[in-house]
């Protein structure tokens, strides 16, 4: 997947500080690592009647799509984020291709990583299964929420709406499951989304021969890194693509 892709350098101020001066940078290091907070609200989710897996996001954070949102065909789909972790990405998809649900992968994950307070993470496995992880650490509002075939999971939100109007968007919407990630998005961001404001937005969704000239399981991944009404713009994007139910 994108195991060579790396989260552009977002510095936020004042979240250090939040941070409690924790040191996340590898131990081996010849240099200090930034300090990354993908602070944001994301949903990932599976359709089994189209087989497709997929993640959106959005945040006060620019590209928030570089980081976030991971997901293989017939693997599952998942969304890193706070102090974000992008090796969560590819090793949690290895951990699902072995067999691993996707609490037994979150599991794993995070026990793995000293860090894991400041991380978030929700996970969808090929069988529709979610689970998430928000570590102690992380900056409130933060919470999640899973449901049938669905997770959704945010940090720094403006209350626990967010997350609850996500999930209830994501169960009422119908149609293709890029539009019903985007009923959740949209639904979170009426509920306050990031409390800082809006600037980056992202979906991905992959299903097996759906990438380009039936090249690759990439059906759809587009982002909007910087923008004054972000999923606004990605719905129009969007609607370029697949049609709108």
């Amino acid at each position: 997947m994108r195991s060579s892709r790396r989260c552009l350098l977002v510095l936020i101020g004042g979240i250090g500080l939040l941070a409690g001066g924790l040191n996340l940078a590898p131990p081996s290091a010849s240099e200090p690592a930034p300090q990354v907070w993908a602070s944001t609200f994301s949903i990932a989710a599976y359709d089994a009647d189209r087989k497709e897996w997929g993640v959106a996001t959005a945040s006060r954070v620019l590209a928030v799509g570089n980081c976030v949102p991971w997901a293989k065909a017939n693997v599952g789909a998942i969304a890193t984020q706070s102090a974000v972790n992008v090796t969560y990405g590819p090793k949690g998809l290895e951990l699902l291709a072995d067999g691993k649900s996707a609490a037994e992968a979150v599991k794993m994950l995070t026990e793995a990583d000293r860090q894991r307070e400041v991380r978030q993470l929700g996970i969808v496995d090929k069988q529709g299964n979610a689970a998430a992880f928000t570590g102690k650490m992380c900056i409130p509002y933060a919470g999640g929420k899973e449901g049938k075939g669905y997770v959704c999971v945010g940090n720094l939100l403006a209350g626990e709406a967010v997350i609850t109007d996500m999930a209830a968007a994501f169960e009422a919407a119908k149609g293709p499951l890029a539009w019903r990630l985007q009923a959740a998005m949209e639904a979170g961001e009426k509920a306050g989304g990031d409390k800082r404001g809006k600037q980056s937005a992202a979906i991905l969704v992959v299903r097996e021969g759906a990438g380009p000239n039936g090249f690759g399981d990439r059906y759809i991944d587009l982002r909007v890194d910087d923008h004054e009404k972000p999923l606004d713009e990605l719905a129009r994007l969007l609607a370029k693509q697949v049609r709108r139910p």
